[in-house]
């Protein structure tokens, strides 16, 4: 079964959001700018960007905001971070998080390429650090694929985050079109080390809207259950600007409540399904 474009590329009524407030969302977002943070929630343009600071939960982009891969979907800045590392900010965010009374954080970064590691060493830096001051805060790492190099990965399990995701983000057919320098199987390899190290919760994300059939959909939820994954978000693919990839089609609530219940079926732990789904999003219930 095609997923058929729409005749009209207009944002459905189900796809608007109400306009960031709250207390906590205003305490998040003053410290995030105090201290010199990067969010995925701001960089991504994240529409649960409100409901997830109001409940205490907030996803920090580290090792700076240039990305050395450009993938078509993605509104974070792209180029050479030339070696660059920050090695106060996993200071500024632990006390960050302590001062936002935050329950979960979910770090991710862009990819560093640039690096011999690709950051893995400041990663599980920065990982330690977080779980030093907020002894209590659960942690969840969504990480970049390290080219599939397995020692790379380990440094950052070994860490000891709760949950460490990697997005798959689209189906096998779409990956070369969609995603910069990065290969469909090395992320399923990525995750498969994560589920054999029995250390921390496997988790991954796919975006829909992209051109993807029904059925390489369900074939990439069978791929990721072959390889350990226990957690998956399926969500709308919204584009940031004109000069990222356009909208083949917005998918209904409804079918995406199906896809949600075929997730389940086919043997995931949890499955988080709506158009305004992203990797994140309500993550603390993933532990």
């Amino acid at each position: 079964m095609e997923l058929k474009p729409e005749l009209t590329q207009r944002k459905p009524e189900w796809l608007k959001i109400s306009l960031p407030q709250g207390k906590e969302y205003l305490n998040v977002r003053d410290v995030i700018a105090r201290k010199k943070l990067h969010t995925i929630c701001v960089s991504g343009r994240c529409p649960n960007m409100s409901e997830c600071w109001g409940r205490g939960t907030a996803t920090f982009m580290i090792l700076g905001d240039i990305c050395t891969r450009a993938c078509r979907f993605c509104n974070v800045k792209t180029g050479s971070p030339q070696g660059i590392i920050d090695w106060d900010e996993p200071d500024r965010l632990s006390e960050s998080i302590k001062s936002m009374n935050l329950r979960h954080v979910v770090l991710t970064s862009v990819d560093r390429d640039d690096l011999p590691d690709g950051g893995a060493e400041f990663w599980a830096t920065t990982v330690r650090r977080v779980k030093e001051v907020n002894p209590k805060v659960t942690l969840e790492t969504l990480i970049p694929d390290f080219n599939g190099i397995e020692e790379l990965i380990n440094i950052v399990i070994d860490s000891g985050p709760n949950i460490v995701s990697h997005n798959m983000e689209t189906v096998r057919r779409l990956t070369p079109k969609v995603r910069s320098r990065a290969k469909y199987d090395i992320s399923l390899k990525t995750i498969e080390t994560i589920a054999k190290s029995g250390k921390a919760k496997p988790k991954s994300g796919v975006m829909l809207g992209l051109g993807e059939t029904e059925e390489e959909l369900f074939e990439t939820m069978d791929d990721l259950i072959n390889v350990g994954c226990k957690v998956l978000t399926i969500g709308q693919y919204l584009q940031p600007s004109k000069k990222h990839l356009t909208v083949k089609r917005y998918v209904t609530p409804e079918e995406f409540l199906k896809y949600k219940k075929v997730g389940i079926e086919k043997g995931f732990q949890f499955v988080e399904s709506g158009p305004l789904v992203r990797s994140s999003y309500r993550a603390e219930r993933h532990i």
